[in-house]
């Protein structure tokens, strides 16, 4: 099982996401790294884990409030070993990020209405599509969730609800999409709390997971990943 770590970017600064309640994040506190600088949370996450994938989520892009797009370029030219992963929002936010061969975009249902989606299709581009759950169900356009045909191969689970809780994983709606889709990558989003969590998810035969809030609470720590 591969274990993507997430960064939450507000405001040029690394925030604590919790049930998608995005107005209230605040910036993270971790027994990681002492600041929510994003520059040190990437270097964390490498030095101590090893991680050699990260998924970035830009938040002002993704709701339209402006984006981060200076800091991914940074992020982008200054780990060019590390695969990073970035929903920034449809379209996406700066177009300098497609120079970089380390950066593969994300795009999230919630960025798209029915009258956009067909553009999916055109984008020249490998992409991981996100299916964006709020606590009200499906976000955004809802053709993506009824046409598995517009799906790239990799497709990530995000339950927002499940985001920093103590909830655990969606696992019914996880084992649905693995069981009705196994021509797709599922990756789950939303809730691991720890190694428990990690072992019901690879039983359904999920086999990557965004992690956030269990990384940097010290549930889940590199020894504990090497033993799994």
């Amino acid at each position: 099982m591969q274990i993507i770590p997430v960064i939450d970017l507000k405001n040029g600064i690394v925030v604590h996401a919790k049930q998608g309640d995005r107005d209230h994040y605040a910036p993270l506190k971790s027994e990681l790294c002492k600041t929510p600088d994003i520059f040190t949370v990437v270097n964390v996450y490498k030095m101590a884990f090893g991680f050699s994938t990260i998924y970035i989520a830009d938040l002002d892009a993704i709701t339209r409030q402006g984006h981060n797009g200076e800091t991914l370029n940074k992020i982008l030219a200054a780990f060019p070993e590390i695969n990073f992963w970035i929903d920034s929002g449809y379209p996406i936010c700066d177009d300098r990020l497609l120079r970089f061969d380390n950066f593969l975009p994300v795009f999230g249902s919630e960025s798209f209405d029915n009258h956009n989606v067909a553009e999916l299709s055109r984008f020249k581009r490998d992409f991981i599509l996100s299916l964006d759950y709020s606590v009200t169900g499906e976000m955004g356009a809802k053709k993506l969730f009824s046409q598995p045909e517009l799906w790239p191969s990799n497709v990530i689970i995000m339950s927002l609800p499940n985001v920093g809780s103590n909830l655990g994983p969606d696992i019914e709606r996880l084992a649905t999409y693995r069981n009705e889709h196994p021509e797709h990558n599922i990756i789950a989003s939303g809730g691991v709390r720890n190694y428990e969590d990690l072992r019901a998810l690879r039983k359904l035969g999920i086999e990557q997971v965004l992690v956030a809030t269990a990384l940097h609470n010290g549930s889940i720590n590199p020894d504990g990943i090497a033993n799994l």
